[in-house]
């Protein structure tokens, strides 16, 4: 279920707060195989599935920044945040990715609020702890820390 506040002092409020899970994901060869397109990185363990069936995960994954990326659309279940001029990506702290996602596995989205401050030009940043999980898997995908701003 997600999350949704207007404004900064609402924003100001999850501090601490679990914003829950996401929607499984599934994650498909093709779009590992446009996601490699993208940025060049056509190594057999993520497109070659004949080759990686023999390679050390049975099969092919996905790339460890590709379920970063997915980050920004399973946020959206997440947390929304209206009622600011503007939201800005700010960056990423502490990323691992502590078990690779197999081609076909369905990933999901926890997320914690981890702290909330003000900061100059009437903005709030908001940090949260992500954690993506693999359906059936003991060991996430990727655990990060997200940073936000919004300004109003």
């Amino acid at each position: 279920m997600t999350t949704a506040v207007k404004g900064l002092e609402e924003l100001k409020a999850l501090n601490g707060k679990d914003l829950g899970y996401t929607d499984w994901l599934q994650v498909d060869q093709s779009r590992v195989d446009r996601f490699a397109d993208a940025t060049d990185d056509h190594q057999w363990i993520h497109t070659d599935p004949e080759r990686a069936a023999d390679g050390p995960f049975g099969g092919t994954i996905a790339h460890g920044y590709l379920t970063l990326a997915l980050l920004i659309p399973l946020m959206s279940q997440l947390l929304e945040v209206s009622g600011v001029r503007m939201s800005i990506n700010y960056g990423l702290e502490k990323v691992r990715f502590p078990a690779p996602v197999p081609v076909g596995a369905k990933i999901r989205l926890q997320g914690q609020v981890a702290d909330v401050a003000e900061v100059a030009g009437d903005g709030v940043q908001i940090t949260i702890d992500f954690t993506v999980e693999i359906e059936g898997s003991a060991k996430p995908a990727c655990v990060a820390r997200g940073v936000y701003r919004h300004y109003t």
